[in-house]
């Protein structure tokens, strides 16, 4: 009772937390992470990292698994997104302007037509949906060989850097998070709003 009282208590952000280090504890853990993961890149709205660092704080030797792990099972989901963008883009595109995502998706269209494979490299390394970009380099017929480098490129440095950090300073990063989580939690939601104004500015 005292902990449901005390979770009730809770900011959003550390609810996910606590609810994420509970996951990452779990025997299917790396399941799940994948799933997260794949469906990110085509339909979720959580990123894969808030997965896959707990997981690895919790199993620091497992770091480079589950950096593959989260890699591939991403690029996976970016395929399908990419299929949904070049088959059904006629079809999504109603629900992605209910999303909030249409003029997102208009800016990244003529930031495909403006840097091409280079546009999924640097999407990588920023926290903005990456189904926004998979959706759209399917809906501009991107060659797919192409897409999948690009994507392994991006998502890769990404997910190897966040895991290879947590890795390096191991547990005692862990109470750091725990106290900070709200501020952190502020500052993605913040940095996602400035890359859509970033994408959307021109």
């Amino acid at each position: 009772m005292k902990d449901e009282q005390t979770s009730a208590r809770l900011s959003p952000f550390a609810r996910l937390y606590r609810l994420m280090q509970r996951a990452a504890r779990h025997p299917r853990a790396p399941w799940w992470l994948a799933a997260a993961s794949a469906a990110e890149a085509s339909f979720f709205p959580l990123p894969p990292d808030i997965m896959l660092a707990p997981m690895t704080l919790e199993n620091p030797r497992a770091w480079l698994r589950l950096a593959t792990l989260t890699t591939l099972a991403s690029v996976a989901g970016g395929v399908i997104g990419y299929g949904i963008g070049h088959y059904l883009i006629h079809w999504v595109l109603p629900v992605i302007g209910a999303a909030g995502y249409g003029p997102a998706y208009q800016a990244t269209r003529l930031f495909f037509a403006k840097y091409g494979f280079w546009a999924l490299v640097i999407k990588g390394l920023t926290p903005l949906p990456y189904k926004i970009f998979t959706i759209t380099a399917g809906a501009v017929a991107m060659p797919l060989l192409p897409f999948i480098a690009a994507s392994l490129i991006g998502r890769g440095i990404r997910f190897y850097l966040l895991a290879g950090l947590l890795r390096v300073i191991g547990p005692r990063v862990e109470p750091v998070l725990a106290r900070y989580i709200d501020w952190f939690g502020w500052m993605l939601l913040v940095l996602i709003a400035l890359g859509f104004w970033w994408l959307t500015r021109g």
